[in-house]
């Protein structure tokens, strides 16, 4: 399948650089796949469109601060990308500026918070730093809470000392996110636009949250770089399943499921096509951890009903798998996806990250 199946030319201006006003003011086109109809909505209509008795599933992952500045010896700047923790929690695996200045070896240093130094480095550009903290901090979490940035994507502009900060340290998280679950180098970002209302609403409505943590990695958002779809390696990114979750993909009953983002869909989709998924339900009490390799693209099925998602990337893998989801087990929801990012376009939706939203039922 070719890779240009999933490019469409985005101005730069219909990115999004700042969320909006309200976090339920973005805009919401609802998708309808029985009727083929199309709606341009907001995010605060939401509870009133899911009308069958659904169970929201939604990524409780915190957004790590992860975005680090120091200096080495000679002065030079060093901004430093923490993604995941090895085996030993001070030394972590990162992505390095100037990786090609800092050979295995070099140390650089935020006086006052940690010294840190190049431990190795792999094949695919990643670097493991190893940090030594200065007191009071125990653990690079609480360090880089203190004084790390908000891990934008490149497509979002901000310096490092940009006075809109706070503001993304505000909105660049979801209102249910977990503060024991800081495990995120990227938001879910289609639970950006939840408040306390739509929330409290669609409970009201008969709805139900169900919670799980996948531990979003940068390569979600990375554009396909193969010309061959089926050629792309999927990274691999770790999930937990609480009980009440596991029970909810084991024996849906009366709810419909909808997956809040993309993340949340990769997660649940892997654990019901794992073995795991098979098992007796003396186990579904205890909370699950697996790791969700899974790449969806057309003409893929699904076991979740319905999706809330964003605007994403060309030639990424979310356009994969929201192309899939549009028409499982076939291949029209990739020329039908194209049409419809054309169409927002042409209405004034705003992409990306802070962008609008769009709801698949």
């Amino acid at each position: 399948m070719d890779t240009r199946l999933f490019d469409y030319d985005l101005p730069s201006e219909a990115i999004a650089q700042t969320p909006a006003a309200r976090r339920d003011e973005s805009r919401l086109l609802f998708v309808d796949r029985a009727t083929g109809s199309v709606n341009d909505l907001y995010f605060s209509d939401l509870p009133d469109l899911i009308r069958r008795r659904t169970a929201l599933i939604r990524n409780n992952a915190k957004v790590l601060k992860a975005r680090l500045f120091g200096h080495r010896d000679t002065g030079g700047k060093v901004e430093c990308l923490l993604l995941h923790p090895t085996d030993n929690l001070l030394s972590w695996w990162c992505l390095i500026k100037p990786a090609k200045k800092l050979p295995v070896g070099a140390r650089f240093s935020a006086k006052g918070y940690f010294n840190a130094t190049i431990e190795t480095k792999s094949e695919e550009g990643l670097t493991k730093v190893l940090f030594e903290l200065a007191p009071p901090f125990t653990d690079v979490w609480s360090m880089s809470e203190q004084i790390g940035k908000v891990p934008l994507p490149p497509y979002i502009q901000r310096d490092e000392n940009d006075p809109r900060d706070q503001l993304d340290r505000e909105r660049y998280d979801t209102i249910y996110a977990d503060p024991s679950r800081i495990v995120a180098a990227a938001a879910p970002t289609a639970g950006l636009h939840f408040t306390p209302e739509v929330i409290q609403q669609t409970e009201s409505n008969g709805h139900k949250f169900f919670d799980l943590t996948l531990h979003v990695g940068l390569d979600t958002f990375r554009p396909i770089a193969v010309d061959q779809i089926e050629a792309h390696k999927i990274h691999t990114e770790h999930y937990e399943l609480p009980s009440d979750t596991r029970k909810l993909l084991h024996s849906r009953g009366q709810y419909r499921t909808l997956a809040v983002g993309t993340t949340a869909l990769r997660a649940a989709e892997a654990y019901c096509r794992s073995a795991h998924h098979e098992v007796s339900k003396t186990n579904w009490n205890t909370p699950f951890h697996g790791t969700a390799d899974l790449f969806i693209y057309p003409p893929a099925q699904f076991n979740i009903d319905a999706l809330l998602t964003n605007f994403h990337l060309p030639r990424s893998t979310l356009m994969c798998l929201v192309s899939a989801f549009l028409t499982p087990g076939s291949t029209d929801g990739i020329e039908w996806l194209i049409h419809l990012y054309k169409s927002a376009l042409s209405r004034g939706y705003r992409f990306y990250s802070y962008g609008d939203a769009m709801l698949i039922l």
